[in-house]
């Protein structure tokens, strides 16, 4: 046996090399409150649950209440609607998966049903397409403002759909969907319309409060059957936890799966999971609880003014421009000139200890570098603007990621469907990602050689390049 100590001890040696978790200097997959007492009682209140077993509340009542009260704090924040219901999660992906299963299920007469989203729509929707056999129906966004098109939407609509979603706000762009009309075209044709709110519904509300301008999105607008909102991110709670609501316990039933149909214990299951740790639903009501609505109205007030002081310095940085009308606490922005590359920008951010997400163009959707701003990020907003602008200099110094015209061409005629193993080997080595051995210090040229690739062709050399770290 090792000793507990030495184990510990190498733990901490791996982690060393992620990207910081704290400190607001990672903007992207982190949501750091800057309370450290708030990461000690979720950490302790995970411990305290971690060994029960959420699959059978009746054995372990607790995670009934604990769950009972999450669901019941949502709910009173998004709309307070009476007879909303809900369930708690693994995160908001899990949620968005639910609320595509409950109205497939809910309509098992249409033989091929399908969803109506826009192309903002985060990919968890794609997902929960792949996964439960429902058709896709992508429609544009305005090419300007990036936000779903009512109209467009509503003209979509068939006798095959089954649920429409809107975003508040969208991952990418960081803008609200206009949730009123397109609730009300789905309510017109008697269709389920999801709010993916996993990441504004906890702080809309609270900047609501504060005085911003926010658009309804929430129960309160006629339509609006279900929304999905994550407590790991904005809550403040420790990963994994979300809630999906539903405005009525007849609309959830559908997501819930029983099987009586063999000799063991009749399996009921209110989630995609069976067995689920007590620990997450025990940290994220612990910290909720310790907050409270004062504790996240200041934080909120924190995370607006930050949000602010970097959007106002962002666009005073030459050559940068931010994307749509961002309200809440996500930021895209691209380059306004061609003197500069974009990836090199965020490889220079991440020499100063910044991590900047690059995302890649998409139809109206240029490259542009996403930021995920938390409460943590305030007091340091000087700090980042004077060290992106710094990387926008070396990038300029630089000069512009060039990839070879004839390996350009090359890629873009691949097709991913017919290539063999060994040919992705070949071009993952070509591409910088051969190996199971990480990433290189700097990502710009594999970026760069990656946009050139069509999505399809860009998924599969990445999802080889996944299986190749995911090997022993």
């Amino acid at each position: 046996m090792n000793p507990p100590e030495d184990v510990l001890a190498e733990l901490r040696e791996l982690r060393a090399g992620d990207l910081p978790t704290h400190g607001g200097r990672t903007l992207a997959y982190v949501y750091d409150s800057g309370l450290s007492e708030v990461d000690t009682l979720g950490a302790a209140a995970h411990a305290l649950a971690s060994s029960a077993n959420g699959l059978d509340p009746t054995a372990f009542p607790s995670l009934l209440r604990l769950e009972n009260d999450l669901v019941s704090a949502a709910s009173s924040l998004l709309g307070d609607v009476p007879g909303v219901v809900g369930s708690v999660t693994s995160g908001g992906t899990e949620s968005c998966l639910l609320a595509v299963l409950a109205a497939r299920d809910a309509h098992p007469s249409i033989e091929s049903p399908s969803i109506v989203l826009p192309t903002t729509a985060h990919a968890a929707f794609h997902k929960a397409a792949h996964l439960f056999g429902v058709r896709r129906i992508d429609v544009p966004v305005d090419p300007v403002t990036f936000r779903a098109d009512p109209a467009a939407m509503a003209a979509a609509i068939d006798d095959s759909t089954i649920l429409l979603v809107a975003s508040a706000p969208s991952y990418a762009h960081g803008v609200l969907d206009p949730i009123e009309p397109i609730a009300a075209a789905a309510a017109a044709r008697g269709v389920r319309m999801h709010v993916d709110a996993c990441i504004g519904g906890w702080v809309l509300p609270y900047f609501a409060k504060l005085g911003a301008e926010v658009p309804p999105f929430d129960f309160r607008v006629p339509g609006v059957t279900s929304i999905s909102v994550d407590l790991h991110k904005y809550a403040y709670c420790p990963k994994g936890t979300s809630v999906l609501l539903h405005a009525s316990a007849e609309l959830r039933r559908s997501h819930y799966f029983a099987s009586a149909a063999w000799p063991g214990y009749t399996m009921l299951n209110t989630t995609i999971q069976s067995t689920r740790s007590g620990g997450p639903l025990a940290a994220a009501w612990a910290v909720t609880r310790h907050l409270g609505s004062e504790g996240y109205l200041s934080l909120a007030a924190s995370t607006r003014e930050a949000v602010a002081r970097i959007r106002s310095g962002i666009a005073d940085l030459p050559g940068l421009r931010i994307l749509g009308d961002p309200i809440s606490t996500l930021l895209a922005f691209t380059a306004s000139d061609d003197g500069f590359d974009l990836f090199t920008v965020a490889d220079e951010m991440k020499v100063r200890g910044w991590y900047v997400q690059p995302q890649f163009a998409f139809a109206g959707s240029p490259v542009n570098l996403h930021l995920t701003v938390t409460a943590a990020n305030h007091g340091s907003e000087k700090e980042f603007l004077t060290d992106l602008a710094a990387s926008v200099d070396a990038a300029r110094a630089a000069g512009p990621v060039t990839v070879d015209p004839a390996v350009a061409e090359f890629v873009a005629a691949l097709d991913p469907a017919t290539l063999t193993s060994e040919q992705f080997a070949g071009l993952l080595a070509a591409a910088g990602l051969g190996g199971a051995s990480g990433l290189p210090d700097r990502m710009a040229p594999i970026n760069a050689l990656l946009a050139t690739a069509p999505a399809p062709l860009r998924e599969r050399l990445l999802l080889e390049f996944l299986g190749a770290l995911y090997t022993p």
